[in-house]
């Protein structure tokens, strides 16, 4: 099969990899990419939002499949031309990506379709958030409406703080003030053709910049899968994703489909685990970053039967997706500075060396060729895979890698999956 990959991050790297991986002969293309997308997929020079010159490049090139990574694209409604023009798409259209684009639009999905998530109300004004973060008092959790690269979040006992991250965002629209829920967040990935659903495996991912869970928001800093602690709680993880299929995954997917907007692409949810049950964080309209990078290496069944099942809705004639007993850790190597200021340009050494290490493979986040060698273009860099029988193994050979990479100034977390290891 011929497939169209679009985006640049280690997301789409993870990706591109399990399709390679396959070994079905695949002729993969990836636009734009990036150096590391580049050993792996032919890169192409599409701009991701340019649908005439994507569907003109898939005509041209017999491409049966077209996959959009990032949530930009998505939520501005790349996939709806595409598919008006009979192209394979796995990726929702512009109305039903607003589950991440719009908290607004979630929040009332979520209410429709009797979904348990955190009480919320929207602010249009400095005074309507104070009054707000009063009322619902401490820990506060304030959202931006709309996308911001997974930094329009603030959860802090600090009421000042929370009240500036408030008034940073209301130029562009009401903010969301939500009740701090406590518990185990857990990231939980659906395939959809717009009826039926297939979970993935859950993962846990680590939003804060620093260890122990401190610092300001990222897009992510590190992920492992599975999640063993599930087993305490539920009795099995199968347990755990039966009940969240049941009570969120399908509810949403029907209403969506009841309103007209069916969502065809892969619905993640962000959930926490309280002890009045799983609630609902927030959805996105995409495959999680960097879940992704750990959830699939996972995956026993081929990524592309069921991407290409989901754009051409025949998801019901697959199996649900069997995994490898084997767990996977990643750790994500980011540029100095990152995320208020990162520094970029700076050269990455050492990758050849990391990937010697038994298990351990390297996603590419944000590197480009620069006079022979690789240099640091954004962010988040690099994503350090591990995968091994134990999550002690599985660390081990992790942080063995990451100390033969060199990135000047670069940090990384040193306690992904240390609770379960």
């Amino acid at each position: 099969m011929k497939i169209l990959v679009l985006g640049s991050g280690a997301r789409e790297h993870a990706i591109v990899l399990a399709l390679v991986n396959e070994g079905a002969g695949h002729e993969v293309f990836a636009a734009p990419g990036n150096a590391g997308l580049g050993r792996d997929a032919r890169l192409v020079d599409l701009d991701m939002f340019d649908t005439d010159a994507i569907a003109g490049f898939v005509a041209e090139n017999g491409i049966a499949l077209v996959v959009v990574g990032p949530e930009a694209p998505l939520v501005a409604g790349v996939a709806d031309p595409l598919r008006e023009r009979g192209i394979a798409v796995f990726g929702p259209g512009k109305a039903a990506a607003q589950l991440e684009g719009s908290k607004a639009f979630a929040k009332r999905i979520m209410e429709s379709a009797g979904v348990p998530t955190g009480r919320a109300a929207y602010a249009a004004t400095p005074d309507e958030a104070a009054a707000t973060l009063d009322a619902f008092g401490a820990p506060y959790v304030v959202k931006a409406d709309g996308l911001a690269a997974g930094k329009g979040v603030i959860v802090t006992d600090d009421r000042a703080a929370a009240l500036a991250h408030a008034e940073e965002f209301l130029p562009g629209g009401p903010v969301l003030i939500e009740e701090f829920l406590a518990g185990e967040e857990v990231s939980l990935f659906f395939l959809s053709d717009g009826d039926t659903v297939r979970p993935l495996s859950p993962a846990q991912d680590f939003k804060r910049a620093l260890d122990g869970d401190e610092g300001p928001n990222t897009g992510g800093m590190g992920a492992y899968s599975p999640l063993p602690w599930l087993t305490t709680q539920f009795g099995s993880q199968e347990a755990f994703v039966r009940e969240v299929t049941e009570r969120v995954a399908l509810p949403v997917i029907r209403q969506l489909d009841a309103e007209g907007t069916p969502f065809v692409g892969l619905l993640y949810a962000g959930l926490i685990v309280t002890t009045d049950g799983v609630k609902v964080i927030e959805f996105n309209a995409r495959f999680g970053d960097p879940e992704t990078q750990i959830v699939l290496p996972r995956m026993q069944t081929p990524l592309s039967q069921l991407l290409f099942a989901a754009a051409t809705g025949t998801l019901e004639d697959q199996p649900a997706p069997a995994f490898s007993d084997d767990v996977a850790v990643t750790v994500v190597v980011a540029s100095e500075g990152y995320p208020a200021a990162p520094v970029k340009g700076r050269e990455i050494t050492g990758l050849d060396e990391a990937e010697k290490v038994p298990g351990v493979h390297v996603t590419h986040a944000a590197t480009a060729k620069e006079d022979g060698g690789l240099i640091a273009t954004g962010g988040r860099v690099l994503n350090v895979v591990a995968t091994a029988p134990t999550f002690a193994e599985a660390r081990d050979r992790a942080y063995e890698a990451i100390a033969l990479i060199g990135l000047e100034g670069s940090h990384h977390r040193t306690d992904i999956a240390a609770k379960v290891a």
